[in-house]
Order: structure tokens, then C-alpha cells, then sequence
């Protein structure tokens, strides 16, 4: 299994409006794509603005390739999350799940 992990910031006053997006249209999308296996959105404040980091899960690189395209690394960012968030990363990390629990 593969964990893709991102991040983007957000302004207080737009983290709420963040966290709704992916909640319902990330999740949504990502419910269609196959060997999409979870996801995950973490949250924490980072001086004035707040860090989402988020992990999704897929079976493996070939399932990333349907979500992202052939530029595996290369953030897929919406154009509702770019109106809420501060800044991104614009590239991701791909890992090997070693251990699941």
C-alpha cells in the first residue's frame, strides 16, 4: 500500500472553509478512484496559519497514476482548495506503508 502525503496552509479564517472541501469534495472524488484505500486530513495551528497535512492510500503507484496523472509527484490541488489556502506544497511524497496496525 502507498501513502501519498501533502500539505497546504490555510488563514484562520479559511481553515474552516478547507477542512469542508476536503470533507466533501476530495473524499468524493477520491471514493471513485480505484485501489483508493482511505485517507486521512490532519490539522494543527502552525503560528497564524494552520497546517493540513493529509495521507491518502492507495494499492499502489499504478492507482496513484489514475488519481494524479504521470507527474505522480505533482500536487493535485483544486481550484476551490487554491481560493481557501495560503500556499501548498505544489509536489508530494510517496512512502511505502511498512506496518499497518
Amino acid at each position: 500500500m502507498i501513502a501519498r502525503v501533502w500539505r497546504g496552509w490555510a488563514a484562520m479564517g479559511t481553515a474552516d472553509d478547507y477542512q469542508r472541501h476536503y470533507e466533501d469534495e476530495v473524499t468524493r472524488h477520491l471514493r471513485h478512484v480505484a485501489g483508493f484505500r482511505g485517507a486521512r486530513l490532519l490539522r494543527r495551528i502552525d503560528g497564524d496559519e494552520v497546517l493540513f497535512t493529509s495521507i491518502v492510500f492507495f494499492d499502489g503507484m499504478d492507482d496513484v497514476r489514475g488519481f494524479a496523472g504521470d507527474d505522480v509527484e505533482r500536487a493535485v490541488v483544486e481550484d476551490a482548495a487554491r481560493q481557501v489556502l495560503s500556499r501548498w506544497d505544489e509536489r508530494v511524497t510517496h512512502h511505502e506503508v511498512a506496518v499497518e496496525v
